[in-house]
């Protein structure tokens, strides 16, 4: 029987690192013994991160959406924490989404794309050099089940998780000689603070996770990611779509 690969040891980046999935991505990871890059733009939270857990987190203030810091990133880290074997790419938001288009300024909705997508194109692009060179490596591209299911006051939104999904297969299509597994995790509803950050209200975001039947937990999504990450190597999970269960 093929071995399942072993996390410990392995360097991690993890992009929205500082709450919700990509949080609970790190310490999934952690607890497997990797070594992790927390990458957010908030340095606050990524300090605390890296009080609480020592030489195992190096913590990166890092905007997605700039592109000269989203190249520059690899060159930004100390020497040992260069070669990085899995990339996460969990950043993303909804502000101002559920809405109808007319509702928000054009600007409002590119900045969701320019975060969910073109943040996730540019950081893959400068983590995947390296992976190309050593013919090895994973990445994973949190998308949505928004990537195949539109709904109303979603337009920014879903058409950034659609962009996830063909960007996900594309790539998966391009390195599939070159040793790299590409996998896409598309979650349903997670309880995290995006709907607080979407509404801009605390109350709010949290009666919208209420009034849904059910919902998952972002250490749901995280033990999934772990789960793609540890099967043998010629085994990838294209798409894994986790949904909450519905009674």
């Amino acid at each position: 029987m093929t071995d399942r690969v072993e996390l410990a040891g392995a360097v991690a980046l993890v992009t929205g690192a500082s709450s919700g999935i990509g949080k609970a991505i790190v310490h999934a990871l952690l607890d497997r013994g990797a070594k992790v890059i927390a990458a957010a733009r908030s340095s606050q939270a990524l300090s605390a991160l890296a009080r609480e857990n020592g030489d195992s987190v190096y913590p990166l203030t890092l905007d997605v959406r700039d592109a000269e810091a989203a190249a520059a990133l690899v060159d930004s880290l100390p020497a040992e924490w260069r070669t990085i074997d899995i990339l996460i790419n969990a950043a993303g938001h909804d502000v101002g989404g559920r809405q109808r288009f007319d509702a928000q300024p054009a600007t409002a909705w590119t900045d969701i794309v320019e975060t969910n997508l073109v943040g996730m194109i540019q950081v893959t692009h400068a983590v995947a050099l390296g992976m190309v060179a050593r013919e090895k490596g994973d990445i994973v591209n949190l998308g949505s089940i928004a990537g195949f299911t539109p709904y109303p006051g979603g337009t920014a939104y879903a058409a950034s998780k659609f962009g996830v999904h063909a960007f996900s297969e594309s790539l998966r299509m391009d390195f599939g000689k070159a040793g790299i597994r590409v996998i896409e995790i598309m979650p349903g509803l997670t309880r995290s603070a995006m709907a607080e950050r979407r509404f801009g209200d605390e109350q709010a975001g949290a009666d919208y996770y209420d009034s849904a039947p059910m919902t998952l937990d972002p250490e749901d999504v995280a033990s999934t990611v772990v789960f793609a990450l540890e099967l043998p190597r010629h085994a990838t999970v294209a798409q894994l779509v986790l949904r909450p269960r519905i009674d």
